[in-house]
């Protein structure tokens, strides 16, 4: 393998020199939550890498675990639970090695105004959950829990797809909606709901969102793997220290359906509260307290060792390599 050089001219030659290669890589969601991996793509970082990186949307939940399986992508990103599913089903491993986002990435809304507002507020009540995906709806029970609010007794609907969750609470239904951006911004700027709280700020730090791959694509590629992990430590760094409106300007090819100002104040909100992870290692602490929240959850059965399912040698060596630049 070549020596990457560590200046701009050198960089570009480099990613000339080096095996290009292509990799599709699959989220459940077309999503500004995952502004990292666009920050790559449309800033270079993954070219400069010699990675032509294509970001895939599934048509329903679940379907990047399926495609990981079938060989149709190699790389995924989403939820540690999904692997934690899976190796709780069947025992078939999914490797994370790369975290993205460090918070939940969803926000609890009312209608009016609740200045005084506690936990105890949504008993009785019915709150529309975000229905895609289950990680929003288990750390909410964890959060109901830690305040003293037995979940049973708030009625969590989980059933109505985004549009449908959204047309239901402007048409009155539900006390509460859950949900994530744009949709959250929309509607505040709308005047059609009122922010109650993140659920980034009630869950705490927890990895919500990393890449994972296969076990055999993490063996025999890993020289792959370490150049896609290089590049997003680079955007990664670069965000870090970045205004909203860079980022929000960066990732606009991606979303051109969403409203400038919009798409700032979504960067803006999820900066602020430390959603993207800072770098690329998925900690140990994290993967335990997100296990904790699925058994708790009865999402999992039983737990599962982090070593089995989170490989940190990727990240460390891309870290390294990175800060070596300096």
């Amino acid at each position: 393998m070549l020596p990457r050089p560590t200046d701009g001219l050198g960089r570009l030659l480099y990613s000339r020199a080096v095996d290009r290669r292509a990799l599709a890589v699959m989220s459940p969601f077309h999503s500004l939550f995952y502004a990292p991996q666009f920050v790559a793509i449309h800033r270079g970082f993954f070219a400069e890498e010699g990675l032509e990186v294509t970001a895939k949307t599934p048509g329903r939940a679940g379907a990047t675990v399926t495609a990981l399986l079938d060989g149709a992508i190699q790389i995924g990103l989403g939820g540690i639970m999904r692997s934690l599913e899976l190796a709780d089903r069947d025992g078939r491993v999914l490797p994370h090695f790369a975290e993205v986002n460090s918070r939940n990435g969803f926000f609890l809304l009312s209608r009016e105004p609740r200045p005084h507002f506690s936990w105890s507020d949504l008993e009785g009540k019915e709150v529309i959950s975000f229905a895609e995906a289950p990680t929003p709806w288990q750390c909410m029970l964890t959060v109901l829990r830690r305040h003293g609010v037995d979940p049973a007794r708030v009625r969590i609907t989980r059933d109505l797809p985004t549009p449908e969750a959204v047309a239901a609470f402007r048409s009155g239904r539900g006390d509460f909606l859950e949900q994530g951006q744009p949709v959250t911004e929309q509607l505040l700027a709308e005047g059609a709901a009122v922010l109650i709280t993140s659920m980034g700020d009630a869950t705490g730090p927890v990895p919500f969102s990393s890449y994972m791959t296969t076990p055999e694509f993490l063996t025999n590629e890993r020289p792959v793997l370490e150049r896609f992990t290089r590049a997003l430590y680079r955007a990664q760094r670069w965000m870090a220290a970045a205004a909203p409106g860079e980022i929000a300007s960066a990732v606009a090819p991606a979303f051109p359906d969403i409203e400038a100002g919009v798409r700032e104040k979504v960067v803006d909100r999820y900066q602020r509260q430390g959603t993207w992870a800072r770098d690329p290692l998925v900690r140990r602490p994290g993967y335990e307290y997100l296990q904790r929240i699925l058994l708790a959850g009865d999402f999992i059965k039983r737990p599962h060792p982090y070593e089995d399912l989170i490989d940190t040698t990727i990240a460390g060596a891309a870290m390294a390599a990175v800060e070596s630049e300096r």
